[in-house]
């Protein structure tokens, strides 16, 4: 090896140091740019989940309140019935017990919380009058009423969802009672009507109502689960004979009248809008049909993803891709038909290895993060 001649060795030692100087910050900053951008996918990727959970109360030591700290997890939904457990003990047991608990949740979050409840009156409220709550009639009773006892009964509900610590409630049912025997709706009273317009305007009502107390409402089940004979609970509910798109009436409404801010899918398989997948896993559904079609630019959650509906067919790997792919920009895992404490832990860590293997971008994970974050925004 040739050696360095005299004059030149005293040089060579400072112009190395002056090298590693100026290369260490740089490389330092490129770590902490990584970190940053990780911690912000984490970040996104939790306001795209909401989950139930068990528990009267809830501390640090709870496992929804490490899903809340450590995973940024953008909403919750309480339950006043373990299903898994065949309990009547769930998270809702008196007004003030829900207030401190909601509370309490919302303390632990750094991002605004979105605290749910299914609140639609009649069959289907969370909030019975046994425990204490005020009760609110069922849709298919307010769809007779005049318009100002329709809104005034969403402003019920909103008040007492208000008082309780809630700000989200999945109502209306924006289903058309296309067949009154349909065991999950018309059989339920759970529709207003069997006239889209007239669900439609009902539905806009109550949505007035519930904002008027500060309580988003959210329409349900796109694209329409009112023919449906079977119950998505259970399993694969097909609706390709009997759905047609009067069903979507409702929507478009309030679509365009800029009424809806929030719409939930449903688990409906119509091979005549998608031949392959339900309403929550379809891109042409939610995507071509909701977003483009009917120009929807709000927030887009699933149903939960437990039913049977979901489960039988899809694996949650496939399902999760699936939904997110299809444009749902929150994941709702009620946790409730069968429980898992590390449903979020799980999930927030598959949907960040996709976005790693490049299976599902970071592009797609923003555009619902800022969804989301204009929802919370304008509450």
């Amino acid at each position: 090896m040739r050696r360095l001649s005299p004059p030149l060795a005293p040089l060579i030692a400072p112009l190395i140091a002056l090298f590693l100087l100026f290369s260490l910050p740089a490389a330092a900053a490129g770590t902490t740019a990584d970190t940053s951008a990780s911690q912000d996918l984490d970040a996104m990727i939790g306001q795209m989940l909401m989950a139930g959970f068990r528990g009267f109360t809830v501390d640090e030591q709870s496992p929804i309140v490490r899903d809340i700290r450590e995973r940024n997890l953008g909403g919750v939904v309480l339950f006043d019935y373990d299903v898994a457990l065949a309990s009547p003990n769930r998270n809702i047991d008196t007004p003030a017990q829900v207030a401190r608990l909601t509370a309490a949740l919302a303390g632990f979050a750094t991002t605004p919380l979105l605290v749910a409840v299914d609140q639609e009156g009649g069959r289907v409220q969370r909030l019975k009058p046994a425990r204490g709550f005020t009760g609110s009639p069922s849709a298919k009773e307010l769809g007779v009423m005049d318009d100002a006892a329709i809104k005034a009964a969403g402003a019920g509900v909103g008040a007492t969802l208000r008082q309780a610590g809630f700000n989200l409630d999945f109502a209306p049912v924006a289903d058309v009672d296309v067949n009154p025997d349909s065991p999950a709706i018309g059989r339920l009273g759970r529709s207003f009507s069997a006239d889209p317009a007239r669900v439609g305007r009902c539905a806009g009502l109550f949505l007035a109502g519930l904002a008027s107390q500060g309580v988003t409402g959210c329409l349900k089940h796109f694209p329409g689960h009112g023919s449906a004979g079977t119950d998505s609970h259970l399993g694969v509910t097909d609706v390709t004979a009997t759905w047609t798109s009067d069903e979507m009436k409702p929507y478009r409404m309030l679509i365009e009248q800029g009424a809806a801010r929030m719409i939930m899918t449903g688990h409906i398989f119509n091979a005549r809008l998608d031949p392959d997948h339900p309403a929550t896993l379809s891109h042409a559904t939610i995507t071509t049909l909701l977003r483009g079609e009917l120009g929807f630019d709000g927030v887009i959650i699933t149903d939960d993803m437990d039913m049977k509906a979901i489960t039988e067919r899809y694996g949650r790997d496939e399902a999760v891709r699936l939904a997110i792919e299809a444009g749902a920009d929150i994941l709702l895992f009620g946790n409730n038909l069968t429980y898992d404490p590390d449903v979020v832990r799980q999930t927030h860590a598959l949907i960040k290895a996709m976005v790693r293997d490049g299976v599902i971008s970071q592009t797609r994970i923003r555009q619902s993060h800022d969804r989301i974050m204009r929802l919370k925004g304008s509450r």
